[in-house]
C-alpha cells in the first residue's frame, strides 16, 4: 500500500526505501515535550514523524532533513498536501552538512542502526537501514550543536545502539533524561529503547511499554497512544 491514511493527513510512501513502521509511529506519538517551537526531524523518510509532530504541536515549525533524494521529494509532497504545510519544510542534505540559524527545542530521529552489518543488496534501503562506524558519534555531535540549552533529543534504537549513543552523549555533557523500554509483549525482552537526552545533569525517568497483549491484538496503551492518528482506533 503506497498511501497510508491517518486521521488528519495522508502519507504517500512512493520512492521511499523504508516504509512507515512501528518505530516511526511510536516515536512520533511518544515524544514527551510540553511545547516545542522549533523541531528538527533527522532522516525523515516518508515524513510521517514530522507530520505526527505537526499535528501534536500546533505552534511548532518542523524542519526535516533527508539524505535520499527520492525520499526527500516524497516527504516534500506529503508536507505540501497536508493541512500543516505552512509549518513543515524539507532539506535534501546529510545531517553533517545541515545548518540552521536557530537552535531547536526538540530533535527527533528514527535513525539507521545496523552498524557493521551485512549491507542490504538494495543500495537505497541500505542507506535507510545501515549506519557507518562513526554515524552515532556524528549524529550526537551535530544534534548537540543544533540543540537549544533547554532542548531535548529523542531517538528510538535497539538496546545495543541506544547504549552506544548514551555513552557518546556523555562526552558532550548530554544526560539520559528518559528511557522507554519497548517490548513486543509483556513476556518478551526489550527490543527497542526510546531515549531522551538533555544538556547537563538530570534525573532519569524510566518506563516500559508493551505493543501487543496477545497475537495480533494491540495493548490498550498502544491503542490509546495512537488513537489520534490511526483510523482503526
Amino acid at each position: 500500500m503506497s498511501v497510508f491514511k491517518f486521521k488528519q493527513f495522508e502519507v504517500d510512501q512512493t520512492g521511499c526505501a523504508m516504509k512507515i513502521n512501528t518505530d516511526g509511529v511510536l516515536i512520533g506519538a511518544m515524544v514527551n515535550h510540553h511545547a516545542p517551537k522549533n523541531i528538527l526531524d533527522i532522516g525523515t523518510g516518508t515524513g510521517v514523524i514530522a507530520l505526527m509532530l505537526a499535528q501534536r504541536f500546533p505552534d511548532a515549525h518542523i524542519h526535516a532533513v533527508e539524505i535520499d533524494g527520492l525520499a526527500a521529494e516524497t516527504a516534500g509532497r506529503n508536507f505540501q498536501s497536508s493541512v500543516f504545510s505552512e509549518r513543515l519544510s524539507i532539506n535534501h542534505i546529510a545531517i553533517e552538512q545541515y545548518n540552521h540559524n536557530e537552535k531547536f527545542d526538540l530533535i527527533v530521529s528514527n535513525p539507521p542502526f545496523f552498524v557493521n552489518d551485512l549491507k542490504n543488496e538494495e543500495f537505497r534501503k541500505g542507506i535507510a537501514r545501515h549506519a557507518s562506524e562513526d554515524f552515532f558519534s556524528l549524529l550526537v555531535e551535530k544534534s548537540n550543536s543544533l540543540l537549544a540549552d533547554n532542548g531535548q533529543i529523542w531517538l528510538i534504537l535497539p538496546v545495543k545502539q541506544a547504549d552506544e549513543v548514551i555513552a557518546v552523549a556523555s562526552q558532550y555533557d548530554l544526560s539520559l533524561a528518559e528511557r522507554i523500554n519497548i517490548h513486543s509483549d509483556e513476556n518478551k525482552p526489550t527490543f527497542r529503547q526510546m531515549i531522551c537526552l538533555k544538556k547537563g545533569k538530570t534525573l532519569l525517568k524510566e518506563s516500559d511499554f508493551n505493543i501487543y497483549q496477545s497475537l495480533k491484538e494491540h495493548t490498550k496503551a498502544y491503542q490509546l497512544l495512537l488513537k489520534d492518528f490511526f483510523l482503526a482506533y
